[in-house]
């Protein structure tokens, strides 16, 4: 990967330059190419040969009285196809020495090349317009330089720091001052920064916008929701011969060549923070984790987040939700498994190490067949047969998700730890939790705390983790010792033995239902609170 950015030559536009004081003193009038006033002024020349056009390399205005033009149409015309050839950006003409009205045949012949010819109604030195323009050229010069070097400094900085993608990212936006958006190649926004309620406004609109973004103009940078003129640059990025990614600024207010160099060096860091980070997928698991977390969180209304899971290529026009949390299996796991049955969804890591899961399916498919497949190959084809999946019921409105995924998260850290003990049905629901549920809801009650103390406080306070594990499963198979010592690996008389030392430890008869019940619950609370 390089890390030189070549710095862009400083331009104003033809537009910027008829609108400075000393160039309105002139009254300036655009007599042809008025519809090209945009193009770009990289520096200003004074001729007035005929030939000028080839001592030019593009990019110039040129001003000129005319004196050798005058009383010759063919060389008038020949005067600016020449300027035409060498990709002028304008020709301003001083009236008063050789012409005293704009010439017809050389507004005609501009008019047709498409090039601004512009004349100057009063007379003043062009020197002074020479000198405006090149110190303004020379002072952008020295701002995108500074820029430059602010940017490449405070990115590395975070880099080196091990800083987060999403920190790199807000350090771009803070130096462009408008959204900006970091997709994959399929156009699936992978992380976006910038002020909240702007890059809402982008990413409501994202399809177009990505449409009209790369739909055109594959080159290095190229244009935007509207064009580059209108601060819509993009950078792509990829390193050792390989692109996976774009970056977007949506709207930048400065010079386009800037906003280039300000694109390349963004584009530049993010390169090298991917290749330092690690895995290929990480930012689209990024993505996933962050929509889903602010999800579950329910800090952010619904429909706010709803344009992100539009942009992340979630479908969500007229569709099923289906929440999921599954324990024991990775993100990255479960993403190929919904690629293999062909179902659109969203996978990521939430706090506690389990895994959420958004399944958006079509409102004319059944959505307790396709959860039943979706658990049934993660046990069979991703070497995972003690995954739990936790399910909440379908939703079809989107402002029901977050609660949904709330209780697919219930329902998961009821039954994490005891799934093989607890025979539970591939897809668990909150039917099938009873109990343990409720006791989860519980869990943070202090008279459920000091109960469930007092209660194990035998145990505990040995710290024997080994009876405590015997404890769990003898309960979890409602006391059936057979199933419990299998599950162990040890004999039944093995299993006898450490039941007693249970018993006499806590001081009860696991045969009476009311203390073995009453042990039951003060276990569920402990697991509980310790999840």
């Amino acid at each position: 990967m390089s890390t030189t950015v070549e710095l862009p030559e400083p331009v104003l536009s033809v537009r910027q330059v008829l609108g400075l004081e000393r160039v309105l003193a002139g009254e300036p009038e655009v007599v042809a190419g008025a519809d090209h006033l945009d193009r770009p002024v990289r520096w200003v020349h004074v001729a007035e040969a005929a030939d000028v056009g080839v001592m030019l390399s593009g990019g110039e205005m040129v001003l000129t009285t005319g004196v050798l033009l005058a009383g010759d149409p063919h060389k008038q015309a020949e005067y600016i196809r020449s300027l035409y050839r060498a990709e002028a950006a304008a020709v301003v003409l001083g009236l008063g020495r050789a012409f005293r009205t704009p010439p017809e045949v050389m507004r005609r012949a501009a008019e047709r090349c498409g090039l601004p010819l512009v004349v100057l109604h009063r007379p003043f030195p062009f020197a002074q317009l020479t000198e405006e323009v090149q110190c303004r050229l020379v002072r952008r010069k020295f701002a995108a330089v500074s820029l430059s070097e602010a940017v490449r400094t405070a990115l590395t900085g975070l880099i080196t720091a091990g800083a987060p993608l999403q920190r790199l990212l807000d350090e771009v936006a803070q130096h462009s001052g408008c959204p900006v958006v970091v997709t994959n190649l399929a156009h699936r926004v992978l992380a976006t920064a910038g002020e909240r309620a702007a890059v809402d406004d982008v990413l409501r609109d994202w399809e177009r916008i990505a449409r009209q973004a790369w739909g055109h103009h594959p080159g290095r940078s190229g244009t935007g929701g509207g064009s580059e003129g209108d601060g819509w640059i993009r950078a792509e990025l990829g390193g050792r011969g390989e692109h996976w990614g774009r970056l977007l600024l949506c709207g930048y207010r400065g010079g386009t060549a800037t906003g280039r160099l300000l694109a390349d060096r963004a584009a530049e860091a993010l390169v090298l923070h991917r290749m330092l980070g690690g895995t290929v997928h990480s930012w689209e698991e990024q993505s996933a984790q962050s929509l889903l977390t602010d999800l579950v969180a329910g800090a952010v209304p619904a429909g706010r987040l709803l344009p992100r899971a539009r942009a992340a290529g979630l479908p969500v026009n007229r569709r099923t939700f289906v929440p999921l949390v599954v324990h024991g299996a990775t993100p990255a796991r479960l993403e190929r498994l919904l690629r293999l049955l062909g179902l659109p969804g969203l996978a990521a890591e939430l706090a506690d190490g389990a895994t959420a899961v958004l399944l958006s399916l079509a409102r004319d498919q059944d959505a307790d067949v396709l959860t039943g497949r979706f658990a049934a190959r993660l046990r069979t084809e991703t070497g995972v047969p003690d995954a739990v999946v936790a399910a909440a019921d379908a939703r079809t409105a989107w402002e029901e998700v977050p609660a949904g995924l709330r209780e697919a998260q219930h329902v998961a850290d009821a039954v994490a730890g005891s799934a093989p003990a607890l025979d539970l049905p591939p897809v668990v629901r909150l039917r099938d939790v009873h109990l343990r549920g409720l006791i989860r809801l519980l869990r943070d009650d202090p008279h459920v705390q000091a109960f469930a103390e007092r209660e194990l406080n035998g145990l505990l306070c040995a710290a024997d983790d080994d009876l405590l594990s015997v404890l769990r499963t003898y309960l979890a198979t409602g006391r059936n010792k057979s199933r419990t010592a299998q599950l162990h690996h040890v004999s039944r008389p093995a299993l006898y033995r450490r039941l007693e030392a249970i018993q006499a430890r806590l001081g009860v008869d696991l045969d009476d239902f009311e203390q073995a019940a009453s042990v039951h619950i003060a276990l569920l609370a402990h697991d509980a609170q310790q999840r």
